[in-house]
This record gives structure tokens, sequence and C-alpha cells, in this order.
């Protein structure tokens, strides 16, 4: 199986083995072409130099021909410049007339103006006496030349392997570096996978690797701490639903045996721990609907402040015989929320059965209501003992046990701070707590104006 360092390898390979291939050709050609270019310019200027010679020696171009035959031209006084094949070079005199002739040229012939356009000039005493015209292709490399464009090609070639094995060499570092995250992201998932959800990766980067890394760690924090308090709650809620069976039970054995008489004091003891046991599960039954994202909301628009009096309506009587004032303080002119009112009203009455709970006699809770940018938000103030602050966090989670947090927020079943999290969250708004030890608690509320919702 071909693992991806040894696909990213063979790919850099690949790559470094094309792009060496086409800048070997390119270079080689370029400088065998500029090697060409620079050869026939200096052959063509030495022949220029011994023909102008040649003229201040002689005048005049009258003997050329006899001493240059057309057919072996070899430049008088250089015979070491190499032509092609005889009869390559083309002289005509200042007027263009042929006065050494190619192949098929004729002396006294007179030169096109194509052929003349690209004619090096002769020049003698500042004027110009006469015309070469020399083919690009009219030089035969010398061997001089043969062996240097070879040790160039041979040097391109040498350079290039080397380059390729560089390339290879950086490329399978570097296609380590990028496989080994995911190398042990891929063990560390298989532990994840067998249970060990505390599995850390190393984040050696910072680049979407990196990021992948560090939401790997996030991911398997938090699935350890969502297993952990699984087993706590599913603990606490087979306390919470043993204990009123264990009362009714040992109710019924009491009654049973004559130790307890069947009388209205019995069967109240029973009903009402049969009503604790019935509202649990309807709490339990609450949030597993929340979980799955069915729990139905009966939406109408509801006047913030008329839902917190609604509320403070249904706990007075209880305020009053704890000694606790309870107070409502809404903003006028609050834009309607679009909530169902029954579900609301369940999160408002968990959480004054919370601060009533708690807030000693003789203080204080307030339902306020003001706009925020986002909507409405609604505050349960009070002025009890208080919440830690490592626990102001975790007070929403599901029978979440902290003595100071049980204490302050335990009411009931344990439930209602995570049921009220959940309806307030099915209604598209956030809850979180502000509290600080001896400093009394804030439950915020935020909700959607029915324009943003």
């Amino acid at each position: 199986m071909r693992t991806v360092r040894i696909k990213l390898t063979l790919a850099f390979l690949m790559v470094g083995l094309l792009g060496l291939a086409v800048g070997a050709v390119f270079a080689s050609r370029t400088a065998s072409g500029a090697f060409q270019r620079f050869t026939f310019a200096r052959n063509q200027e030495d022949i220029v130099a011994r023909l102008e010679s040649y003229y201040q020696e002689h005048g005049n171009w009258e003997d050329l021909a006899g001493s240059f035959p057309p057919f072996q031209q070899h430049v008088p006084g250089a015979p070491q410049i190499p032509l092609r094949e005889p009869g390559v070079l083309l002289i005509a005199d200042a007027e263009g007339r042929i006065i050494l002739p190619a192949p098929g040229r004729q002396i006294g012939e007179q030169a096109a103006d194509d052929v003349l356009a690209g004619a090096k000039p002769i020049l003698a005493g500042g004027s110009t006496v006469g015309w070469l015209i020399v083919p690009q292709d009219a030089f035969a490399p010398t061997r001089g030349e043969q062996q240097f464009i070879g040790q160039l090609n041979t040097a391109l070639i040498v350079g290039s392997l080397g380059a390729l094995m560089l390339s290879v060499l950086l490329g399978a570092i570097l296609a380590r570096s990028l496989t080994r995250p995911l190398q042990d992201l891929t063990e560390a998932t298989r532990a994840v996978a067998d249970g060990d959800l505390q599995r850390q990766v190393p984040v050696r980067s910072r680049d979407e690797v990196g990021t992948l890394a560090a939401s790997f760690n996030r991911m398997s924090l938090a699935l350890d701490r969502s297993q952990r308090l699984r087993r706590q709650m599913t603990a606490d809620i087979a306390h919470e639903l043993r204990t009123p069976l264990s009362i009714i039970v040992g109710h019924l054995d009491a009654v049973e045996e004559g130790v307890l008489p069947p009388n209205a004091q019995t069967i109240g003891i029973m009903r009402d721990e049969a009503a604790r046991l019935a509202r649990l599960i309807d709490d339990l039954r609450t949030l597993s609907l929340a979980d799955a994202g069915e729990l139905s909301l009966a939406r109408t628009p509801v006047e913030p402040g008329a839902l917190l009096k609604r509320s403070a309506a249904a706990y007075q009587p209880a305020a009053q015989a704890a000694g606790i004032e309870l107070a409502v303080e809404a903003a006028p002119g609050l834009s309607p929320v679009s909530v169902d009112a029954e579900r609301m009203a369940q999160v408002l009455g968990n959480l004054l059965d919370n601060a009533l709970l708690h807030v000693p006699r003789g203080g204080r809770i307030v339902l306020a209501a003001r706009p925020v940018a986002d909507g409405v938000e609604l505050r349960i103030q009070d002025n009890g003992p208080g919440i830690p602050s490592r626990d102001v966090e975790l007070v929403f989670e599901r029978l979440y046990r902290s003595d100071a947090a049980r204490q302050r927020y335990a009411g009931g079943s344990g439930l209602g701070l995570a049921i009220a999290r959940s309806i307030v969250e099915a209604h598209g708004g956030t809850i979180y707590a502000e509290s600080a030890p001896s400093q009394g608690t804030t439950i915020v509320v935020r909700l959607p104006t029915p324009a943003r919702a």
C-alpha cells in the first residue's frame, strides 16, 4: 500500500524531473544559440576586416575573383575560418553588383534589395566600398567549439542530476514533515476509537494541519468531558430514581407488615414521592426531546414585561412565605418576542425555584427586561450567596455535582438549569450566569425579536 509520504515523494520527483528536463533543454538550446551567434558575428567581422584590408591594399575589387575562386572560398590570409561548404560567401561592390558570386549567381549581377538588407558593409576611408552577404549557417563549428558545446551540455546534465537528487531529498523531508502530523492524527483517532478519549496530538505548525490537530485535541477533550458527564448523569439519575422508589416501596412494605397505618399521612408521603418521580421523568423527557431537536414550540408574540409579571405573580405567594421580596422591572416599549409562552414560563419557573431555594429571608429577587442590540434581555437577579467562579460555567450541566453548585442550584431534580438552557437555545437565544461568592447571582436570558429570530 502506498502511503501519502511515498506519493508525495514520487510527485516531487516527477515535478523535479519534468522541470529539470524542460530547463535543461531550454538552457542547452539557449546557450548553443547564443554561442553560435557569437561565433558567427566573430567570423563575419574577421572576414570583413580581411576584405577591408584587401581593398585598402589594392584600391579596388578587380583581382578579388581571381585570387578568391568562387567555389573554393578561403578568405585571403584567414584560412582558419571554417566554411560549411565552398561558395557560400557572396560579396558585392558599393552599388550592389556581385563581384564574388555564390552558386547560382553571376559576377556583375545586381543583388536584390532584400539580400542587401541583411548584408554587412565593407568600409574603407569611412565609405562603404562593398557588401558581405553570409548565410547564418555558413560557418562550421571548429573542433574547439564542438568541445565547448559538449562540455556545456555535460555540465547541464550533471547539474540537472544534482538538482534532481537535491529535489528528491528535499521532497522526502517535506513529505515527512507533512505526513508526520497526519500519522499522529491517525494513531490518535484509533486510540479514541478504542476508548482513549484523553489522547492528544502535538501541534507542530500553525497551518491547516496544525489547525486540524488543535481541533482534534479540543474534540478529544470535549468527548472525554461528555463521557464523564454522561457517566455521572447516569449515576445521578439512578440515584434520583432510586430515592423516591425506595421510599414508596419502604412505606408499602411497612403498611403491609403493619408497622405503619394505611392512613392519609402515609398515602400522602407516597403520593409526594410518586409526584417527584413523575417530575423527574418529565424533565428527562424534555431534555431528550431537546437533544433530538424535537422540542415542540407554539410560538406567539409575547411582550417581555407581561411574561415576567406572569411568572412573578405565580411565585409571589412562595416568596412572601419565605420572606423574600419579588419585584419586576421591565423597560417600557419593549419589542415583543416570538416564544412559546408556556415553555418560557417553565424556564422562568425553574430559575425562580432555584433563587427562592437559596436566597435568605429578607433577600430580594428582581425580574428585569431591557432591550439589547440583538433582541431583548431578561435578567433574574438575586442577592444570595452567589456561585464560586469555577462553577459559573458548569451550573447549566445536567446533574452537575459540585458542593457549592449543588448547594446553590440543585433544587428539584437537579435538571432545572439544563432544561432552561435547552428551551432557551431552542428559541434561538442564549443563557448564562453572572455571579461571584457573596455578591449574588444573575441569570441572563437573551432572546431575539421576531425581526431577528
